[in-house]
């Protein structure tokens, strides 16, 4: 045989490889019908919007990690979306990573800022409360399905992401939330009763949220808020002790009856977190991989800032209470969790999904 007939066979054979291998599927990154799924919920005769970037229920071997990205009270999850996109390409991992963006969609009522929750539900789409000790952001049960919590929505799409006919080679998932998913995030770390039987490691992000859930009657001093960066509104210069603790019991207990109220406390809790134990909660929020993302610039009382009494005996800012919180559960209960300032942002997740500083922690290389 010829070298020629023997090169013509080769390349005939090569070409045939090539037509029948897959083609990698390239990623979603367009905010509208074809970048959407539905979630069934268990126990829930409804359904859950997620935008995502790779289709959840193809079999895909590129994807090594998932990022889930919870909006804040807007709901609106297709601008989260678009920013968690705008991040891993700039991240230069938009081919590898699972972004998944659900829509805690709410038909009625008033959120904190006063606004009416008017958002469109499609059918059998589950609704939920946007104000309340109930609201999603709390891991609060669903108007339209009382069965289920928003937290076990977040359950169910880790259950489905731990299928390992659909992504053999998933290596770690993060959970983020900025604002009132913020809120949302630091509350599912520690309440959430699925992360130690996960096939990978779950981390959390949590970025410039307006409060907390102390596990403890203690609460910041002014003490508790100094950085090495400004954390205080300007002009705002507390009355500080020279002998102060950073943590001591609130000094007003009596009047601000509901700060150790969940979702701010403890007590008194609702929905998913009323089935853990406060050994539980306490335990796992110590022992979960938390990151705080705090905008430098978030110092100011807008976009929804929380001003009720509760959340002001956290402190006077979004970027103090933060400040204050991590250092409560790092130096006064020992968890590793980690801060990380974010330079020029403030209450923006635009900004603070796609900073420099946010990358490394979003989306981490293997």
């Amino acid at each position: 045989m010829s070298h020629v007939r023997r090169w013509i066979l080769l390349c005939a054979a090569l070409s045939a490889t090539l037509a029948v291998a897959p083609a990698r599927a390239a990623p979603c990154v367009e905010p509208a019908s074809a970048c959407t799924e539905w979630l069934s919920l268990p126990g829930a005769a409804g359904r859950l919007l997620l935008y995502r970037s790779y289709p959840l229920a193809t079999r895909n071997d590129a994807v090594t990690h998932a990022i889930v990205v919870i909006h804040g009270r807007s709901r609106n999850a297709d601008s989260y979306y678009r920013s968690a996109l705008a991040a891993a390409f700039l991240a230069g991992a938009l081919d590898n990573t699972l972004i998944i963006a659900p829509r805690f969609a709410a038909g009625s009522g008033r959120d904190d800022g006063g606004r009416g929750c008017r958002d469109k539900l499609a059918s059998d789409e589950v609704g939920w409360a946007c104000t309340g000790k109930e609201q999603w952001k709390n891991g609060g049960r669903a108007v339209t399905a009382a069965a289920v919590t928003s937290f076990d929505a977040v359950d169910e799409i880790l259950r489905l992401l731990a299928r390992r006919e659909l992504f053999p080679n998933l290596k770690s998932v993060e959970i983020a939330g900025h604002s009132a998913g913020g809120q949302f995030t630091s509350r599912y770390a520690m309440a959430n009763r699925i992360h130690e039987s996960l096939p990978w490691p779950v981390s959390y992000v949590v970025a410039n949220p307006s409060s907390y859930a102390y596990p403890d009657k203690l609460r910041p001093t002014a003490v508790a808020m100094r950085a090495r960066y400004p954390t205080l509104a300007p002009g705002y210069q507390p009355v500080a002790k020279a002998s102060q603790a950073p943590f001591v019991k609130f000094h007003d207990a009596k009047q601000c009856t509901g700060y150790d109220k969940w979702p701010y406390g403890l007590e008194q809790r609702t929905g998913y977190a009323a089935g853990v134990s406060d050994a539980a909660l306490k335990r796992q929020l110590v022992t979960r991989p938390v990151t705080y993302l705090l905008g430098e610039l978030d110092i100011l009382p807008l976009y929804g800032f929380d001003q009720s009494c509760p959340a002001m005996a956290q402190g006077p800012t979004r970027l103090a209470r933060g400040v204050a919180y991590a250092r409560y559960v790092t130096e006064a209960l020992g968890a590793p969790h980690r801060v990380v300032l974010v330079p020029a942002c403030g209450h923006n997740a635009r900004c603070m999904l796609g900073a420099e500083a946010s990358l490394a922690v979003l989306f981490p290389k293997d």
